[in-house]
């Protein structure tokens, strides 16, 4: 028996196959917004859940605090919903009739988890096994989470460096891989907390069958990152630089870091969906090709400024 389909039916077949639905948390934020923005525009239907708490989490009264929400206005295939991963039922209930979760509400400042341990604990490790736990019930099979390169904890200070004019380097090694230990070792309150919800989407994979991507970042940087002292460290060097803000490094600023621009980090995400990879945890930056001491950056930006930028010093900070 043969069917006699036209080419515009299958074009619309195709595009009712090849659609999705998407929720994601923490879509008003950095990484959230450009990932709905993204996946929006590829004509997918697009949840955002988000508490809107960022620069209360960070003691911070920032304008800049509802503009990637009201920014993603624009689209009308984005949902947007006013949540806090931290209430289940509620969470539970916005996620259904979703296929794919990417998570990346966070408490996101070591800083913070310094000071306030119980809101990083409820929001990052509680949080985030309320994610799983919704999509699990939701019988959603893809979820994506952002994790950090702060669950390798102290550990990664043990590494040998060499110290050059303006950076630090490892001495016998191009990088830190994903079976690196993460045992026996200070991580702080956000390493812990970043851990425990790392862990969980590994062990969801395997008890549960759900498709879980943990992606252990460093420095994501890029457009619509409103950056504070405590976080988001290249969008505020900018801001600092460009409006005269009082800059600190704290430390020699030979510490490198390894960055990468965010669009790359949204296809990759992509990517992920789109494969056959049942589970995965991966280290994610620029590579050694692209990593940034703080002294390097201060360079680039008086270069493009034409002019010096006044720079303070002061002790190493605690972890």
């Amino acid at each position: 028996m043969f069917f006699n389909i036209s080419i515009e039916m299958f074009i619309i077949l195709f595009y009712f196959k090849s659609s999705m639905k998407i929720f994601i948390t923490g879509g008003a934020g950095f990484i959230g917004s450009h990932m709905a923005e993204h996946f929006a525009k590829k004509d997918n239907d697009v949840v955002i859940y988000d508490n809107l708490s960022r620069a209360k989490l960070l003691n911070k009264n920032n304008k800049n605090a509802e503009f990637n929400w009201n920014y993603l206005k624009q689209y009308s295939n984005i949902t947007r919903i006013k949540g806090d991963i931290k209430d289940f039922e509620f969470l539970l209930t916005s996620m259904s009739g979703c296929e794919v979760v990417i998570h990346t509400a966070a408490q996101t400042a070591v800083t913070t988890s310094v000071t306030d341990p119980r809101t990083d604990f409820h929001t990052n490790a509680l949080g985030t096994f309320n994610v799983l736990e919704a999509a699990r019930q939701n019988k959603i099979k893809t979820v994506l989470f952002t994790s950090t390169n702060k669950v390798y904890g102290h550990n990664v200070n043990n590494v040998l460096l060499t110290e050059n004019e303006e950076r630090y380097d490892f001495k016998d090694r191009k990088g830190i891989s994903e079976d690196f230990s993460i045992d026996l070792c200070e991580h702080t309150p956000y390493g812990c907390s970043k851990l425990t919800g790392d862990i969980y989407m590994q062990d969801y994979a395997r008890l549960y069958g759900i498709r879980t991507a943990v992606f252990r970042m460093s420095c994501i940087y890029g457009t619509r990152q409103f950056g504070f002292e405590d976080q988001g460290w290249v969008s505020w060097f900018i801001i600092a630089a460009l409006t005269g803000k009082p800059l600190t490094i704290y430390g020699d600023g030979k510490q490198v870091r390894d960055v990468l621009y965010i669009t790359d980090l949204v296809n990759l995400f992509e990517k992920f969906i789109e494969s056959d990879l049942q589970h995965g945890v991966f280290n994610i930056g620029g590579g050694p090709d692209n990593v940034l001491s703080l002294l390097k950056l201060l360079k680039i930006l008086e270069i493009e400024l034409g002019r010096k930028i006044p720079v303070s010093f002061a002790d190493w900070r605690p972890s």
